[in-house]
């Protein structure tokens, strides 16, 4: 019998917990501390190729700057045997995407909590100056507990990042609004619109851009081809249903600017085209009525 594997003469690796295109995540224990932990291991043919090593350093570096109770935490990085790896919070193992792919529409309050963690991690990303750039089922995990942390910075951007090469996009398509696929340089509420995208699908149980082909994807995000939230769910309160959809929005104008934003329109505090919430602007507007009532009050007097 095969004495386990430990990596940096600390974490002992067992069980694979899934694979990706760079990557693979153990299952793994950590003998110092005597706690379970995920351990997300280069494959030994991409170790050695500079742009993967230099993503795979993004996400632990940009994890770590976040630090964040709805963010997966990362304890420890390292290299073994010539494999880059990453030590990361050991969770459940399940994702959003898990949950999706049993089918139907989820529970409205549950898609309410999922926003919610979701957003607080952004605006604590964005205000340390992080993008995400990949905000999609697959990477926001459930806890113990069932609320959700976002995972995979991979390709988040920070000040300290390299700039994107011109042309080039990162993220996942059918998440990305149709001005960043054309080459925009990504804005904090791109993560945003990825985030609704996330909740549409989840509060219908259906993709909201289903195209099979890359160019047909790009075509139906670029006209805005889906069928709005309020149709297809009347039963949704108005509040959740106008977060959605402004995340979503075709126009970049109108969709939120940042995570604060979002929050306040999910509960229930419309927010206008410029950040300030409408109920402001109608108290605002109300304070000019009485004025004008005021004013002309005093010209009948003085006359």
């Amino acid at each position: 019998m095969h004495a386990p594997e430990v990596l940096g003469g600390r974490y002992e690796l067992r069980g694979i917990l899934g694979r990706g295109g760079m990557a693979e995540v153990r299952d793994a224990w950590d003998l110092r501390l005597g706690r379970p932990v995920a351990v997300k291991l280069l494959y030994p043919s991409v170790s050695e190729q500079p742009d993967t090593r230099r993503r795979f350093a993004t996400e632990a570096r940009a994890a770590a700057v976040v630090a964040h109770p709805h963010v997966v935490a990362v304890h420890d990085t390292g290299i073994h045997r010539g494999r880059h790896y990453i030590v990361l919070e050991r969770l459940p193992g399940r994702s959003v995407a898990d949950a999706l792919a049993r089918g139907g529409p989820m529970p409205a309050q549950h898609v309410r909590g999922v926003l919610r963690d979701v957003l607080d991690a952004l605006g604590a990303a964005h205000a340390r100056g992080v993008l995400h750039r990949d905000i999609k089922p697959a990477n926001l995990l459930y806890t113990w507990f069932g609320t959700v942390k976002v995972a995979d910075f991979g390709v988040a951007k920070s000040a300290d990042s390299p700039q994107t090469l011109t042309n080039r996009v990162f993220g996942t398509m059918a998440y990305l609004p149709a001005d960043r696929i054309a080459g925009r340089p990504a804005v904090p509420s791109d993560d945003l619109y990825a985030l609704g995208v996330v909740a549409y699908e989840a509060l219908t149980g259906r993709r909201a851009y289903p195209q099979e082909s890359l160019t047909g994807l790009a075509d139906a995000i670029a006209a805005g081809a889906v069928t709005p939230l309020s149709v297809l769910r009347s039963d949704l309160d108005p509040a959740l249903v106008a977060t959605v959809e402004r995340a979503m929005s075709p126009d970049p104008r109108w969709r939120f600017a940042t995570a604060e934003q979002m929050r306040a329109c999910l509960d229930g505090q419309a927010v206008g085209m410029s950040g300030a919430p409408q109920r402001a602007v109608a108290v605002l507007a109300g304070v000019a009525a009485v004025l004008a009532v005021l004013v002309a009050a005093i010209v009948m007097i003085t006359v």
